[in-house]
């Protein structure tokens, strides 16, 4: 038994007919829920909080637990960054300060807090063998659905369906959780949308629901909901010691100013020769795909000390926090 994670019997345990953040602060840490389905041979797992500013997943998962609903398999949920949800004002933190980012903790080393819950989260999930997983986020900025995943196959899309219509197939490795279970199950990202809308925690009930109640995976999708495929994404981030600000002008102090609006692109096509910032140099940024480093200019130009796109492109996770800017990607983009 788990060292770090904490069992939550449901629905012996009456914790959950409080609020989601009484929820989390009575339990205090990362929690594992085993929730008994029609068909106890079968078991489906759900993992959220890797991120403890990434709340639509875990208020998802409280509301089904309050309503009473009987999943059509077992069920093994495990929310994790419990303690960084809680930090006041709450959902505020992706990382507490000084800590280590859960999601790239999963292809170890399995050392300091961080490492060792990654560890345990995994061998909850690898023991349980669950028929798929879905590993439940919001986007950093704001921007419609999608699923994400490292595997093409018919599972991934079907449950890809049951949230949003669009599918990134990554090559990318950056140590998350889905990597780390590839080979061993199904296994889905679900970007829910912008944390803090109603819109991505209604989407992420409703899938949720669907991914547990749904007899069969592969007949559970809406009708009418075919999943478009995108395939092997860049990551765009910044060159080391470069710093951004988000303006509707440039910013004399920082290498590189973006458009305060440049989340808008998360859910339109970004046009070739658009300009979406400023900047003197394009090595201000860097792009890496799954095989490394891609020829930035392939994508990007400066021209008159502006950024544009050199050809139409659809950009993810483009976000207007600095800090997740800095600290992890500016956004991933594919060709459009």
């Amino acid at each position: 038994m788990s060292d770090l994670i904490r069992t939550c019997d449901v629905p012996a345990d009456r914790l959950v007919t409080r609020t989601v953040e009484e929820f989390l602060g009575l339990l205090g840490g990362p929690i594992r829920i085993h929730l008994p389905g029609k068909d106890r041979s079968r078991t489906r797992a759900v993992a959220t909080l890797l991120h403890g500013n990434e709340p639509s997943g875990v208020r998802a998962l409280h509301r089904f637990l309050k309503s009473g609903g009987r999943p059509a398999t077992d069920v093994l949920a495990l929310v994790a960054a419990v303690a960084t949800a809680l930090q006041p004002p709450g959902f505020a933190f992706r990382m507490l300060p000084g800590a280590r980012d859960l999601n790239r903790c999963f292809a170890g080393p399995y050392s300091g807090p961080e490492g060792l819950l990654a560890r345990e989260i995994l061998d909850e999930l690898l023991a349980a063998e669950p028929e798929a997983l879905v590993d439940l986020h919001n986007t950093s900025g704001s921007g419609p659905a999608y699923g994400v995943g490292t595997r093409l196959n018919p599972i991934c899309l079907a449950v890809t369906s049951m949230f949003a219509s669009q599918y990134v197939l990554t090559d990318i490795r950056l140590g998350s959780l889905m990597e780390a279970t590839e080979d061993a199950f199904p296994t889905v990202t679900i970007e829910c949308g912008g944390a803090g809308s109603a819109a991505a925690d209604e989407l992420a009930f409703n899938g949720l629901q669907r991914f547990l109640c749904s007899e069969s995976l592969l007949a559970a999708a809406p009708a009418g909901h075919e999943v478009v495929v995108l395939e092997h994404p860049v990551r765009i981030r910044l060159a080391p010691g470069a710093r951004i600000a988000y303006s509707h002008a440039p910013v004399g102090n920082r290498t590189l100013t973006l458009r305060n609006d440049i989340d808008r692109f998360n859910s339109a096509v970004l046009r070739a020769n658009e300009p979406i910032g400023w900047t003197n140099e394009l090595t201000a940024l860097t792009a890496a795909g799954g095989t490394g480093l891609t020829p930035l200019d392939e994508l990007f130009e400066v021209r008159g000390g502006q950024l544009y796109a050199k050809r139409a492109l659809r950009l993810f996770m483009a976000t207007t926090d600095v800090r997740i800017a800095e600290d992890d990607c500016v956004f991933y983009v594919v060709a459009a």
